[in-house]
């Protein structure tokens, strides 16, 4: 098609055109002239990401504010000042209407100023919030983490890694082995208008909007977890160990969340063992709804069996299970085993099972 026949075509059916291509042929095509460029626009900013500090200052700096407008999908490392960086940010995402999901790559903290500025993104369904600095140096409160994600109107699915806990809400932690990294300083954060001073991260239960959570290298061990407003019904739960916490407070924390939280379940992931005298004590189907299980590769592999059986009674069809490459035989043995035990729990029973292996290197726990 030429240059001239293409500028004839309706401005829907270019969009319709251009909305079918991928990001590269998006940009090559971009080049063809200056109306063109204009076309590929909402295809160019629909999903950015900038790595660092100096990737979004540029960004601010030389991309039209009205470009961004487009954006759907944002992708922020930080590696700078929580302070400049968070008015960098606000800046970005107030430009952003249409932005549906961001991921937050921090270097320990943001300036408590951020948290406003979620208030106003109405679109916003994902939020993924990492702190990929040592904790121990630069921690991110939990405090903060909970403020912005209560404050987000409609968030549907809420992914944290490595957030610490905050003096204020677990001072049976300070002083006390095994000493886990904790966030002091943070009471300058604001009351939030439904949650008030109650920042612990049991209160992200009382988000209405919340079908999807996951929380990974975080102390989990807040007995809040068992008395918060439980306000959402949670679909999908992914919790990961705490590295600095023994596999029994693991396990429990676990265990008190998932009794929380469970009657909605349908999807599950799991890092830890349970036990069956502690967890399904109470009932025979201790998650009704659960419908998806999937044991991560830093699964204890011995203990496949019986976290297996504190939850026969719920009405699993499929099962996942990731191991490293060693433990392989060790798995499918111990799966073996589950599937050749007698029902006992009732009717409903696994009908689907599927064995995935994954190779890495054991470093921390996810």
């Amino acid at each position: 098609m030429s240059s001239t026949s293409w500028h004839t075509l309706p401005t829907e059916m270019k969009l319709a055109v251009v909305d079918n291509l991928d990001v590269a042929d998006a940009r090559a095509f971009s080049a063809v002239d200056q109306r063109t460029y204009a076309a590929c626009v909402p295809v160019l900013f629909r999903d950015v990401k900038l790595n660092t500090h100096s990737d979004l200052e540029r960004f601010l700096e030389n991309v039209p504010r009205a470009y961004c407008r487009h954006i759907e999908m944002l992708d922020v490392g930080a590696d700078s000042d929580a302070r400049v960086h968070a008015d960098a940010l606000i800046s970005l995402l107030l430009a952003s209407p249409r932005l549906s999901q961001l991921v937050l790559r921090l270097n320990g903290s943001l300036d408590k100023s951020v948290i406003s500025c979620f208030a106003f993104l109405a679109n916003l369904r994902h939020l993924t919030i990492r702190n990929c600095a040592e904790e121990v140096i630069l921690p991110l409160s939990e405090r903060l983490v909970v403020s912005i994600a209560a404050s987000v109107p409609d968030l549907r699915y809420l992914s944290l890694d490595r957030i610490s806990r905050s003096t204020l809400h677990a001072p049976e932690l300070v002083g006390q082995y095994p000493f886990v990294p904790l966030v002091r300083g943070d009471e300058d954060i604001p009351d939030h208008p439904v949650l008030g001073s109650e920042l612990s991260l049991p209160s992200l239960l009382s988000i209405p909007s919340l079908r999807q959570l996951t929380i990974r290298d975080t102390h989990l061990g807040d007995p809040r977890w068992a008395t918060a407003p439980v306000n959402c019904r949670l679909e999908m739960l992914d919790l990961g160990s705490c590295a600095h916490e023994p596999e029994d407070s693991n396990r429990l924390a676990i265990e008190r969340i998932m009794s929380a939280v469970g009657p909605s379940l349908s999807s599950f992931s799991l890092a830890t063992a349970l036990s069956p005298s502690s967890f399904a004590a109470k009932t025979t189907t201790p998650l009704p709804r659960l419908r998806q299980l999937h044991i991560s590769p830093f699964f204890p592999v011995d203990e496949v069996v019986d976290t297996m059986a504190a939850l026969a009674g719920s009405p699993i069809e499929a099962l996942s299970v990731q191991c490293f490459a060693d433990d392989v035989a060790d798995a499918c043995g111990a799966l073996e085993r589950f599937l050749s035990l007698p029902r006992r729990a009732g009717p409903r029973v696994l009908r689907q099972a599927r064995a995935d292996r994954r190779v890495g290197h054991r470093r921390g726990r996810g």
